[in-house]
């Protein structure tokens, strides 16, 4: 099996890339750059976390970069504040069915577990996964912190994850929590999904194995 793992700077989707490692599936990553609304600090983390679980895993990691902070821009411009983190989500999610199209890939993995954040209550896992056909895998989807926290440690990337870096400064103060499908596919018929996957596409890096 060969998975798209959708990874960041932070402590989750590590531990989820590892514990599939670990089941013997194949990882390609993805790191959504969300610059300029994070920093170059978080591209870093995510990089080194890489590194770090191709050394422990003694498994190839090939890693794309995919420039998403231009979305945010449009989303933010055109589409309800509140909704914003579902449509994050779910752009990050056909980005990442492209790149799975593009490597052969099953499925799309991610951190996520549930009610850790606003966009992984239930009712907004399942507005977001119905953006793609691909299925979306989540181990840590029963997880508590606390337990994420101590695979983490245990394997070494909580240091890494914990690193100063500038979270995300777009996210809405007051983020929608139980939003319905026909609300975000509203708003987002007011602008250009397909154009702005396009773009994000046609500006994402790729690092293989033996260059990161």
């Amino acid at each position: 099996m060969k998975l798209i793992s959708l990874i960041s700077g932070g402590i989750d989707s590590p531990v989820a890339t590892y514990l599939m490692i670990c089941r013997g599936v194949e990882i390609v990553a993805v790191h959504m750059d969300n610059r300029p609304f994070t920093d170059e600090k978080n591209l870093d983390k995510t990089l080194n976390l890489v590194r770090h679980l191709r050394t422990l895993t003694g498994t190839p990691i090939r890693t794309y970069v995919v420039p998403h902070g231009p979305n945010h821009t449009t989303i933010a411009r055109n589409c309800n504040r509140h909704l914003h983190c579902l449509f994050c989500r779910r752009m990050m999610y056909r980005i990442a069915e492209q790149i799975a199209e593009k490597e052969g890939a099953d499925g799309i993995l991610t951190g996520e577990s549930v009610g850790q954040v606003a966009s992984q209550t239930l009712q907004n896992l399942s507005v977001v996964n119905r953006a793609i056909k691909y299925p979306v895998i989540r181990p840590l989807i029963g997880f508590d912190k606390v337990e994420i926290i101590e695979i983490a440690r245990t394997i070494g990337t909580y240091e890494i994850s914990t690193l100063p870096g500038l979270c995300c400064t777009i996210v809405p103060k007051h983020p929608s929590t139980a939003a319905k499908l026909e609300d975000v596919l509203n708003e987002e018929s007011k602008i250009d999904i397909d154009s702005l996957v396009e773009k994000s596409l046609e500006g994402m890096y790729v690092f293989g194995p033996e260059t990161l």
